[in-house]
């Protein structure tokens, strides 16, 4: 059985503004109807696959159980990191925690934001890596090159090894992001594979790996999970011990010094998509090489990338040519294509003005469902809240605002104190300042809530919870 182990508490910054800190890329529907997530866990289940475990963030739990139930997946297990420190820290837990379970157990390590149109080709070369991986290898996957990318690492094949074989491959070294240069030789050479950043081998495996390479690391994850906390079904890290633990990468701790190491190179069409240009070339351009998104229009347009998030926001090129723009309710990305990966600059220069669009989206994820805010003034704040069925606010009061609530669809149980009672479409209810309160959606259907906030401060820290079925502070 490969038990895939799914990475998924990153937040990265390339494809601004629709990933954010808040919600980052691989929650977000940027290739079809499944979010990157959601797609990663799909292609690696059915036969041969056991339930996958995840690793990610505090802030992301719910977001992980609520993807995955939409797809009808069970996580194994939910390992909760206290703080990023990379990947080779988060490797090595999911190792540990499963190596109790069962030391010899096959593990798929696997970003949850990468690209991979195969699943089926994808998870035949994954069976063919078993047998190495099973015999002691470190297994990683090397995907054919099909042009000079500077923005992938890249692993060399021993002499003789070929990188259009159907079984993994001795493999010389892990190789930095090259230049232009040194990637058009690499390519002409032959002989090298972009580094995917997916592995395979054991639990025991990889850990006898550190326990020769990283030993320090080996003593603080353990203890880390040896002082877990279960809490909702998933596996809180211990954040003290953790904090031990190196900041490193898998490749720099552990990859780059093992000599059991193989590659599997794969054929099919993958991408990590690292920034919007690779986001233009994998959703396919037209004929005219633009990639158009339903809310947007090109008139004369050439190896364009538009794209609106907003159903009422309709983006409108004209004459462009190799140019980037993504439009959000908040905020505007444009940008030639040959300057995707300056994204991150963006980001940056945002962050150092104090602008809360670098960090945050407008639509914030809760557990029970997600808000946005519509209007915001000095003393006043209106939201639009969604309850999903079944799921309830906390029971809560605040100490500077109070509020209105108005139902437009669905049906709200509300507590106001002690009062308990049901609002159906276009009824309404004004929550003093103080008051204890709290709203459920007892209903089958998504509930929709129109909230006036009124008061000096309205903040999101500006809550005391009483009650809290999702255990938040």
């Amino acid at each position: 059985m490969i038990y895939p182990i799914l990475m998924c508490g990153g937040s990265g910054t390339r494809l601004w503004p629709l990933s954010r800190k808040s919600y980052p890329k691989q929650f977000a529907k940027l290739m079809g109807d499944q979010s990157l997530f959601q797609a990663s866990a799909c292609r690696l289940k059915g036969q041969d696959f056991g339930a996958p475990v995840i690793v990610t963030v505090d802030d992301f739990r719910f977001i992980v159980t609520e993807q995955l139930a939409q797809v009808e997946t069970s996580p194994g297990g939910i390992l909760i990191e206290p703080e990023g420190r990379n990947t080779a820290p988060a490797v090595l837990a999911a190792a540990l925690w499963l190596a109790a379970k069962d030391p010899d157990a096959l593990m798929l390590v696997a970003p949850s934001d990468h690209v991979i149109t195969d699943p089926h080709g994808f998870a035949d070369t994954v069976r063919a890596a078993v047998e190495r991986a099973q015999a002691g290898n470190l297994v990683t996957f090397g995907i054919i090159p099909t042009r000079p990318e500077t923005g992938y690492g890249y692993l060399e094949l021993a002499e003789g090894a070929s990188i259009e074989a159907s079984s993994p491959q001795t493999l010389i070294r892990f190789i930095e992001k090259p230049d232009a240069d040194q990637a058009a030789q690499m390519l002409e050479t032959g002989g090298f594979l972009w580094n995917a950043g997916i592995f395979l081998f054991t639990a025991k495996t990889i850990i006898a790996a550190y326990e020769a390479h990283a030993p320090e690391m080996l003593v603080t994850v353990r203890a880390a999970l040896d002082a877990a906390q279960s809490d909702l079904g998933f596996t809180r890290l211990d954040p003290d011990a953790w904090a031990q633990a190196d900041d490193i990468s898998i490749d720099y701790a552990i990859m780059e010094k093992s000599d059991a190491l193989s590659v599997m190179p794969y054929s099919g069409s993958w991408s990590d998509l690292g920034g919007w240009d690779a986001v233009w070339q994998e959703s396919g351009p037209d004929s005219e090489g633009n990639v158009i998104s339903e809310s947007a229009t090109a008139i004369d347009c050439k190896d364009t990338l538009l794209r609106s998030e907003s159903e009422g926001l309709q983006l409108v090129g004209i004459g462009l040519e190799d140019v980037i723009a993504i439009a959000m309710n908040d905020a505007v990305l444009v940008a030639h294509k040959s300057e995707a990966q300056r994204v991150k600059e963006a980001v940056a220069a945002l962050k150092a003005k104090g602008a809360s669009q670098a960090v945050q989206l407008p639509r914030d994820y809760r557990p029970w469902g997600w808000y946005e805010s519509l209007v915001i003034g000095e003393r006043f704040q209106v939201k639009r809240i969604v309850v999903t069925p079944g799921a309830a606010l906390s029971l809560q009061s605040h100490h500077h605002r109070s509020e209105h609530w108005i139902v437009v669809e669905g049906t709200a149980r509300v507590t106001v104190d002690d009062e308990v009672k049901l609002l159906s479409e276009n009824q309404s209810v004004y929550i003093p300042l103080g008051a204890v309160h709290r709203m459920e959606n007892p209903g089958k259907v998504p509930m929709v809530l129109i909230e006036v906030q009124t008061g000096p401060y309205l903040g999101e820290d500006d809550i005391i919870r009483y009650e809290d079925v999702y255990a938040r502070s």
